[in-house]
């Protein structure tokens, strides 16, 4: 037993040492986000607003806080603005630790002068830099996902594994198979093949799970499962500097089946809740199932929190509103409106008589006369009277009073001056200026 508990104990040490001083952790920025548009017109992917107060790239740099990974890179190209802010403001480590969060946005060099062309030219392109530190380990993460993992299980199933690459997957049914990467693995859970967003009954049959395996994981045997890809990657770093040794430009579509065939990778089964935030109705979706009264992903856990940029906004104030399944964030002012199953993010002002249901507000950057703001401009927020359902509002808008905004008698997908609809959902851009008794 002493043997068990002190062997025990070395690996746990290991674990935090490796996580601690030798990873270093590499946020994808993703690219134009093309199918989040308009929330990103102005603003990198990572960057949109999620859940009233945070924004997306928040969960992987929380992610990595919580389990000891102190040193980030970001990647980005896109509108980088607001994300370099972001990043500025929240993530400062103290100067005795070598903890840091920093943007690497893409430039041009004497090596080349093409943008990013995929997740594996992203990093080739920073390698460099990437190389400067003594880093064992480099840990790629997405930088528009919903989770909330450990690493320190994932780096310890990589050492106890021997891995020089763990990717982490996630079991998805048939249907939801043709939209990621699957893989097999065998019983030790070393990944032997891999194929790319199977369209082929056929050739997804090939990649079903074993029965043991689903049993291990506390489903029901008999449920076809398959092992998606969640484009979280563990390499050993002369692993990732040979498998980039080229001009391949994507994980998941070149490096990987390739680094199957000469190393030792592994799977790492994760069984939380996991939504990739790629299109307007995932977005959507995820945000208002925070509004549930038992949401899948919980923001009220105190041992793994998710941290954003310190604020210091008063206390909401309530004036005789009527607010089921809602969450409300700081610094808002809502009198006698009716709120059901909305997500109010920061600053927001809504005024007596508007009735909002599922509707995403994301507040505003500044206050009502603010100090630059321009005077003639009228302040953000939402009048009296209106009536707003299924939209999503972005930051610094303002709604005059008696103003309809919902998608129904619209088709799924449209253009206008004011707004968008994508997914059925209406989408007010940023800053836009909606005037009293407007009908969308």
């Amino acid at each position: 037993m002493k043997n068990k508990l002190t062997q025990a104990a070395l690996q746990r040490l290991e674990v935090e040492s490796a996580l601690r001083s030798k990873t270093l952790a590499i946020v994808m920025g993703g690219g134009a986000g093309s199918r989040l548009f308009p929330l990103t017109k102005e603003r990198a992917k990572p960057a949109v607003p999620l859940a009233g107060k945070y924004r997306l790239v928040d969960i992987p740099i929380s992610n990595c806080i919580n389990s000891g990974v102190r040193q980030v890179y970001v990647l980005t190209q896109y509108n980088s603005a607001s994300l370099n802010r972001h990043i500025n403001r929240t993530y400062k480590f103290d100067q005795f630790t070598r903890g840091f969060v920093e943007i690497l946005a893409a430039q041009q060099t004497a090596k080349g002068e093409a943008w990013y062309q995929g997740t594996a030219d992203a990093v080739r392109q920073n390698m460099r830099y990437f190389l400067e530190g003594d880093w064992e380990y480099f840990m790629i993460l997405s930088g528009d996902q919903l989770y909330r993992m450990d690493f320190r299980r994932v780096m310890a199933e990589h050492i106890v594994n021997q891995a020089e690459l763990t990717i982490a997957t996630l079991p998805v049914d048939a249907a939801a198979a043709a939209g990621f990467g699957i893989m097999h693995a065998d019983e030790e859970g070393r990944i032997d093949e891999f194929v790319e967003k199977p369209k082929d009954p056929a050739v997804l049959a090939k990649f079903r799970m074993p029965r043991e395996t689903v049993a291990a994981l506390g489903r029901d045997a008999d449920d076809e499962l398959y092992q998606a890809s969640m484009g979280i990657y563990l390499f050993n770093r002369q692993v990732l500097e040979d498998c980039l040794n080229n001009d391949k430009l994507d994980f998941g579509k070149d490096v990987i089946p390739a680094v199957l065939k000469s190393n030792r990778v592994h799977a790492f089964n994760f069984q939380g809740y996991w939504e990739d935030i790629g299109t307007i109705k995932s977005f959507f979706d995820a945000n208002l199932d925070l509004c549930s009264v038992v949401p899948q992903y919980n923001f009220f856990d105190s041992v793994a929190p998710i941290f954003t940029h310190a604020r210091f906004l008063p206390a909401s104030k309530i004036n005789g509103a009527t607010v089921r399944e809602a969450l409300i964030s700081d610094g808002c002012v809502i009198s006698d409106a009716q709120i059901e199953r909305c997500v109010i993010g920061i600053r927001s002002f809504i005024e007596a008589g508007t009735t909002m249901r599922e509707t995403i507000v994301m507040g505003a950057d500044y206050l009502a006369g603010a100090v630059g703001r321009d005077p003639n401009r009228p302040a953000p927020g939402i009048g009296r009277n209106c009536r707003i359902e299924r939209t999503i509002i972005d930051k610094n808008v303002h709604i005059g009073d008696n103003v309809v905004i919902t998608p129904a008698n619209k088709p799924a997908n449209m253009d206008s001056e004011l707004f968008y609809v994508r997914d059925g959902i209406v989408v007010i851009p940023k800053d836009t200026i909606i005037p009293a008794g407007t009908w969308i």
